[in-house]
């Protein structure tokens, strides 16, 4: 048992919530790193996932959880109107406390939510095969559909400024002329490749503040370990943690799956020397996203795609190097230098893209004219021939 579940009474927790039967077993659940989950299992052979929000990370939870609400709410209604077969596998359920609101806050002031348990699922970590960033960009890409009629000013900004690019900007600017522990000197060569590219920082918001780039509702956590796929077919179900979702642009939700998924080594790899970007993952991402959201993205949405990958990069390389300079007070470090060689990859990461991405352009827009009504049931890899 861990020591978060020591600390909280979960069968008193769940019993404030509308599920069936009595709690006979619960333990901790995934290797999520943000919010406490647990696996719960009652008398009536139900099974649920309980959360507490970790609210160091998300401080306005109850704004989070409204947000939950209306994008599943939503989300529902549209499966609903087309007669989804299993729809209740499609789409995250909440379970309702006995008070009838989403969540429970108990005396300490934490907030819990309950899920039903999508069974026959499995989750993967990390890509492997252009297959497997296929689908799970299709399941984003389906995400994106479904919400594509949510008015984003439902929504809260739960995380302010998370994808404000030119504000990251400016945060570094600031931590470079403090300087508070004396590192400017050594990142001499980081903050000149920064500085080199300070109109990007902003090209997208310009084009949002000009009316050319739509707001909508977006994930912003577009890991694959955050699809559920059916244990049988591999199909992708659904997309899950849906802490982050709020406005945003698709650019961004693409981007960040470009820098997850279609790069050779993880994000801390300290030689450079092996970061590069995977075209045949790059343009699986691209094939699927675009075969379940190409059809509601604008032009300008589509042409953004592209670039996304570059700007969410260089936004995470720039979030790593002012926590460097600032003594590595966001990210969790393991050495001195820990943030410094994330930096650095994500700079070389970066280069990749740079050198690649007239070719990643082409790929978007290849791809595009061939996504039209996409059935799971053909040969995957039959799809992907397309793009070799």
């Amino acid at each position: 048992m861990t020591q978060a579940s020591q600390h909280h009474d979960i069968p008193a927790i769940c019993h404030r919530f509308d599920m069936q039967g009595e709690v006979i077993q619960h333990r901790p659940y995934g290797n999520g790193h943000i919010n406490d989950t647990f696996l719960i299992q009652s008398t009536t052979a139900a099974t649920y996932i309980l959360q507490r929000i970790n609210q160091h990370v998300f401080k306005q939870p109850l704004s989070v959880m409204s947000n939950i609400e209306r994008v599943l709410g939503h989300w529902q209604q549209v499966l609903q109107a087309q007669n989804t077969h299993a729809a209740h596998r499609k789409c995250p359920q909440l379970l309702p406390a006995r008070d009838g609101k989403a969540y429970i806050i108990d005396a300490a002031g934490n907030v819990w939510r309950m899920f039903h348990y999508i069974d026959g699922t499995r989750t993967i970590d990390v890509i492997e095969t252009p297959e497997q960033a296929f689908l799970a960009a299709k399941a984003f890409g389906q995400f994106q559909q479904y919400l594509a009629a949510l008015p984003t000013h439902h929504l809260a900004e739960t995380i302010p400024g998370f994808h404000h690019t030119r504000n990251r900007f400016q945060a570094l600017i600031h931590a470079i002329d403090a300087d508070t522990h004396g590192r400017a000197d050594e990142v001499r060569p980081e903050i000149a490749f920064v500085l080199a590219r300070e109109s990007d920082t902003g090209q997208l918001l310009d084009l949002q503040a000009n009316g050319e780039l739509p707001e909508r509702v977006t994930h912003n956590d577009t890991k694959i370990n955050n699809v559920l796929f059916d244990a049988e077919s591999g199909e992708p179900l659904c997309v899950v943690d849906l802490d982050t979702v709020m406005p945003g642009l698709v650019a961004y939700d693409f981007g960040d799956m470009v820098r997850t998924a279609a790069t050779t080594v993880i994000e801390d790899e300290p030689d450079v020397r092996r970061v590069d970007i995977r075209m045949d993952l790059f343009a699986a991402l691209a094939r699927g996203y675009l075969s379940s959201a190409g059809d509601s993205l604008s032009h300008n949405e589509r042409h953004s795609l592209a670039f996304g990958g570059k700007l969410i990069t260089l936004e995470q390389g720039i979030r790593f190097l002012t926590d460097y300079l600032q003594g590595d007070r966001y990210y969790k470090t393991r050495y001195a230098q820990h943030n410094l060689d994330r930096t650095r990859n994500q700079f070389a990461l970066v280069r990749a893209i740079e050198a690649n991405l007239p070719e990643m352009e082409r790929i978007v827009t290849t791809s595009l004219g061939l996504t039209r009504k996409f059935d799971f049931h053909h040969k995957v890899h039959k799809e992907l021939e397309a793009l070799q």
